[in-house]
């Protein structure tokens, strides 16, 4: 994949997810210091705790400008105009869906760069797609999406199996990226809008 069309996928993945973090900061009406807070969290968690695990020091965005500036202004395009939108969860899920799904590609890509295993690959791309939110949630006294039974971390792992199924038939790189990140993106939807999601194992009346 040439390193350009990788960044302008990271580029993407940190736009969705500053947008994501900013409307749920909205929707529990943090002040807009609030707001800036945990669009950075949700855009940059991931990324950091991936990074520090692998030993890119110093982490990403602290030497990447544009980073910064993409979340800020995320963030305040968010903070100005997501009053107007009607469906604001559902906006915020869609964006969330999307990020997940970009940022995916970008840990699984970083992952073969540093020669790792297919389940290392895998795993980093989990890791950056999803801890953010951890974060976010957790700032926000959530229990985060991904320790609940909804389908999340498991669309990035299926989107990755995918990822490294569809290298075996030498397509075109950037085809199997797209790819990849439709399959996350669509799993994510199909679970929340058909109720699908991981078995319990405890009783429902169970505190």
């Amino acid at each position: 994949m040439p390193t350009h069309f990788l960044y302008i996928i990271d580029i993407l993945g940190t736009i969705s997810f500053a947008v994501s973090g900013a409307f749920l900061a909205m929707e529990k009406k943090l002040d807009p210091f609030g707001v800036l807070v945990l669009a950075f969290v949700t855009a940059i968690g991931g990324g950091t705790l991936r990074d520090m695990m692998i030993g890119n020091l110093p982490v990403s965005w602290l030497t990447n400008a544009t980073a910064t500036i993409v979340i800020f202004s995320s963030a305040v395009i968010t903070m100005f105009f997501g009053r107007y939108l009607k469906q604001l969860t559902t906006t915020l899920f869609l964006f969330d869906a999307l990020g997940l799904g970009l940022f995916t590609v970008v840990g699984i890509k970083l992952g073969i760069e540093k020669d790792f295993s297919i389940g290392v690959c895998i795993t980093l791309g989990t890791i950056t797609a999803c801890f953010g939110g951890v974060v976010r949630d957790v700032l926000l006294n959530n229990i985060p999406l991904l320790f609940r039974k909804e389908i999340y971390a498991l669309a990035c792992i299926m989107g990755g199996m995918f990822y490294f199924l569809l290298r075996q038939f030498n397509m075109d790189a950037d085809v199997v990226t797209i790819i990849c990140i439709l399959i996350i993106f669509a799993i994510r939807i199909i679970a929340v809008r058909y109720k699908i999601s991981l078995p319990q194992f405890y009783n429902s009346t169970t505190k």
